[in-house]
């Protein structure tokens, strides 16, 4: 069975899963302050106020695991969320907040670059794309950078709810044109909104079968 196509079993295993117990562990400002790389992890990344601690709420089942927030750029470090003692959740900092000082956001994104380049244990990273807007020059940057660090990444397009199910299709066949090529990328575009939990069991399925936790 494939990662796009999964059993109800797949489906209803992951929901346990993500029901158990999580956590919030800790927020690294320097790649040597994360924990050891025994459990398996999944990052999100995409631009500021893409809506990333919202899905890992959604994710998680949890109103406040991650702190949501309004104002772009709060995010500036990774945070790291334990599910149950089997995995972790990483958030890394937004990319594309052209509010924050250079130097600044300089320091924050070359962390999560650094993240990327220097957890073994890492299995996939969802690169989070903001359904109404599609990919951007930064998006596009971000999918070099995770290319470049051959790190598996899976496109994932927030608030869906936003727009009529017709122009979630369009916006989903473009963004999957867009990445066929790409070395690195899965080829499924998985198209969710936190507020409705569209696509949000399937991207549980996805994260519990790519740290082999359960079968797709």
């Amino acid at each position: 069975m494939t990662e796009d196509a999964f059993t109800p079993e797949a489906l209803e295993a992951a929901r346990i899963l993500f029901a158990r117990p999580s956590s919030f562990v800790m927020g690294a400002a320097e790649i040597e302050q994360l924990p050891d790389t025994s459990l398996p992890e999944v990052t999100f990344a995409g631009r500021s106020n893409v809506g990333k601690s919202s899905l890992i709420n959604a994710v998680v089942g949890r109103t406040h695991l991650a702190r949501a927030s309004n104002e772009p750029g709060r995010t500036r470090e990774v945070n790291l969320f334990d599910v149950d003692g089997r995995l972790r959740l990483a958030d890394l900092p937004g990319y594309g907040f052209a509010k924050a000082a250079k130097t600044t956001a300089r320091k924050f994104q070359n962390l999560g670059r650094a993240y990327l380049r220097g957890r073994p244990n890492l299995k996939r990273a969802y690169l989070l794309i903001d359904s109404r807007h599609g990919l951007k020059p930064p998006d596009l940057e971000a999918m070099d950078a995770l290319d470049q660090a051959a790190v598996s990444y899976q496109i994932v397009l927030t608030k869906a709810d936003k727009l009529k199910p017709a122009d979630v299709a369009a916006v989903v066949a473009r963004t999957a044109q867009a990445v066929a090529k790409r070395p690195a990328a899965f080829p499924q575009v998985l198209a969710t909104s936190s507020a409705k939990g569209t696509g949000i069991p399937e991207l549980r399925a996805g994260i519990a079968a790519v740290c082999g936790l359960t079968e797709a």
